[in-house]
């Protein structure tokens, strides 16, 4: 069956591999951007190269309203994607707006978005799947990225809420943690080649999470392992680590 597949936040790396895979299966495609110029490219690509629906919309995650946006839509999707996100300064701690950025991005613009679409999705009695992208960042908060991990840590808490909340409303959430992703956003950094995923990966994974109605999923499976024995370091050694 031909689906209505919204993307938001489609310029990512993620957000184009999922576009050009679920395009390739034959699904029509809404795509989220904060500029309509940047996302034309990515359209007239997926329309050409795989004769499907593909519209542009305008998202700004720091300033849309999220009724907005619903308002532009030709409908309610059948599926949605949300895979925006902002690493930022990850220990910003004397940079107020740098702090309330990572949080608005990665947290607050995500859950009130989820949360219209959820209230949209009950109000029509449709039923429909939901995806987020979390991050494994928020399994135990690090030194290294305590901002960007807390604000993920509170995302992926609300995506467990809301698939049970959810269900009995025949609305599937899926909580997805890629782990590294070698993408625009990492780019320069130093990341170790076999826990980094790439955004083919990640997009397949996707796909396969919303074939299989599965809850959490970890891209790679040995992150699943990694942040196991992460969780489990005692306090007192684990503040001492350099992670």
């Amino acid at each position: 069956m031909k689906k209505n597949i919204l993307i938001v936040g489609a310029n990512s790396d993620v957000a184009q591999s999922l576009a050009r895979l679920r395009a390739e299966n034959g699904h029509n495609l809404w795509l989220t951007g904060r500029s309509l110029e940047a996302l034309e490219p990515i359209v007239s690509d997926l329309r050409v190269r795989c004769q499907v629906e593909a519209l542009p919309f305008i998202y700004d995650a720091e300033s849309t309203v999220p009724e907005d946006l619903l308002l532009a839509l030709p409908g309610l999707p059948d599926e949605v994607h949300v895979a925006f996100g902002y690493l930022g300064n990850p220990n910003g701690i004397d940079q107020a707006s740098e702090a309330s950025r990572i949080m608005t991005v990665n947290f607050t613009a995500a859950v009130l978005l989820m949360n219209s679409l959820m209230h949209s999705f009950i109000q029509a009695k449709k039923q429909a799947v939901m995806v987020g992208i979390s991050s494994v960042a928020g399994d135990r908060g690090r030194k290294s990225n305590f901002l960007y991990g807390s604000a993920k840590a509170g995302f992926s808490a609300y995506l467990d809420g809301l698939r049970n909340f959810g269900y009995a409303h025949g609305i599937h959430v899926v909580t997805l943690k890629p782990g590294f992703i070698r993408s625009k956003m990492t780019a320069g950094l130093p990341l170790p080649g076999p826990l980094t995923a790439t955004p083919q990966q990640v997009a397949k994974a996707i796909e396969k999470a919303v074939r299989k109605r599965k809850g959490r999923v970890y891209v790679l499976p040995i992150w699943q392992a990694i942040m196991l024995v992460i969780r489990t370091i005692p306090d007192f050694i684990f503040k001492k680590m350099n992670l």
